[in-house]
This record gives structure tokens, C-alpha cells and sequence, in this order.
């Protein structure tokens, strides 16, 4: 049965964590979706939520859904704010979408302490200071 599925390799999306501004008492970060394909993406539904252990406890975040109609090509859009206390945790980004008739999706899963300065690029499309995952 499994088998018999057709495989469809998420290519040309990424999820990014932008800094956004920063002053003397706090930084703002957004979570962005990032397509790069040469053709829109559609009914994306994003499900994002933070999970792990602080001070030696279980931690999970609420389970957030968000819905884009339509991405189109070589553009962005912006899932949530994200606090930097949640930078501790697996921050996982559930991706799903159609090109036509065929569902992609893919896991998208920022590791603790991995959205640090050491590893900030510039965001493509986004123009902006940040961590991504292709």
C-alpha cells in the first residue's frame, strides 16, 4: 500500500527565524515560510509548536495551525512571532501544501540553541538577518 504512494520531495521551501529589530531590552523574531520555487504553492497548512526539556522537565507549547490560500512563487509569508525563550526547545514546523493535485509536506525542526549569531545568514526573499532550513 505504502509503497504504491507516489514520492514527493519537498524541494524550494524552507522555513526561516528572522530577527526582526533588536534594542537596549528585548529582540522581536518572526518565523517565515520561504517558497523559492518558480510556482506557487497552495492550501499551505503550517502546525507549529516547541517541545523538550528545561531544568530537567518535560516542556511542550501549545499546537498553533495556520493557513495561507495561496504563496506564490519565489515569495514569502510570515507564520508567528516566536519568543526567544522558546530557543531552549525543538521548535517543529509541520509544512503541508498542493501544486496542483499532488499534497507535499515536510518536518521543519529548528533544534535547541540552534537559532544563535554563529549561525545567521541573510535570508533569501526575506532580506533579513537569520536561521533557516531548506
Amino acid at each position: 500500500m505504502i509503497k504504491d504512494l507516489p514520492e514527493n520531495n519537498v524541494k524550494d521551501i524552507a522555513v526561516a527565524v528572522a530577527l526582526e529589530s533588536e534594542n537596549a531590552e528585548s529582540k522581536t523574531w518572526h518565523v517565515y515560510l520561504i517558497n523559492l520555487k518558480k510556482e506557487a504553492i497552495e492550501n499551505v497548512l503550517i502546525t507549529s509548536k516547541g517541545y523538550g526539556e528545561k531544568n530537567g522537565e518535560p516542556v511542550k507549547t501549545s499546537t498553533l495551525r495556520h493557513m495561507f490560500p495561496i504563496v506564490p512563487k519565489v515569495s514569502y509569508k510570515q507564520i508567528e512571532l516566536i519568543d526567544e525563550q522558546t530557543f531552549g526547545l525543538n521548535n517543529e514546523y509541520w509544512v503541508s501544501y498542493y501544486i496542483g493535485t499532488q499534497i507535499y509536506d515536510k518536518k521543519f525542526i529548528f533544534l535547541p540553541e540552534s537559532i544563535v549569531d554563529s549561525n545567521f545568514i541573510k535570508l533569501p526573499v526575506v532580506n533579513k538577518p537569520g536561521v533557516m532550513i531548506l
